[in-house]
This record gives structure tokens, sequence and C-alpha cells, in this order.
């Protein structure tokens, strides 16, 4: 199970309201890359859940992830803080062994 924070949350309900469309979620993943060799994607996309998926919905949010990701990204917990150079998503990833400085990227 991946937790988004209330912070986080709300966060991407402003940025899905932002977006002015129905039927609208988080879709979070893994792509190779990144200093660390994998990076984190978030990305706002239409809740049609793609073949391997997982859907569920927290505080009002519908998210989906792929199966492959959802192994990498189990247990995971999502973030929203703000700060002097802006704002941005964090995630504590247990599965992590390894972190860039930057935290947008991991190894397991």
């Amino acid at each position: 199970m991946i937790t988004l924070t209330p912070n986080a949350a709300g966060q991407v309900k402003k940025l899905i309201e932002h977006e002015n469309k129905p039927n609208l979620g988080l879709r979070i993943g893994i792509k190779g890359g990144g200093c660390s060799g994998m990076s984190y994607v978030l990305s706002i996309d239409e809740v049609t859940p793609k073949q391997f998926d997982t859907t569920f919905e927290q505080d009002g949010v519908k998210i989906l992830i792929d199966a492959k990701s959802h192994l990498y990204l189990d247990g995971t917990t999502i973030d929203y803080k703000e700060s002097v150079m802006g704002g941005g998503f964090e995630f504590n990833n247990p599965m992590a062994k390894k972190s860039c400085g930057c935290g947008s990227s991991f190894t397991t």
C-alpha cells in the first residue's frame, strides 16, 4: 500500500482541480534513470486503469500504480512540503537501500 499524507493529498487535489477535467487521479510509478538507478514518477492521469494497474482511493484522491512500480514502492509514504525554493513531493520508501541527495531517485 502507498500512503499520501494529508499535505500530499491536498496538493494533488489542487493539481486535479487546476486541470478542470472529470475523472482524473494520481498515477504513481518508477522509471529507470536518475542518480541512484530508479526515479519516482508522479502524474495527473485519466482514471482508466491499464492492464496490471492497482487502483485505490485515499482522502478523495484516486490513485493508480502499475504492478512493477508497486513492487518497488510498497509501503511508501508520499508527503508534500513547502520550502523557500518552492514545494515538492517527498518519498519515504522503506524499500530504498540508497537514495540520491535530492530524493528523486533510489536503488533497492
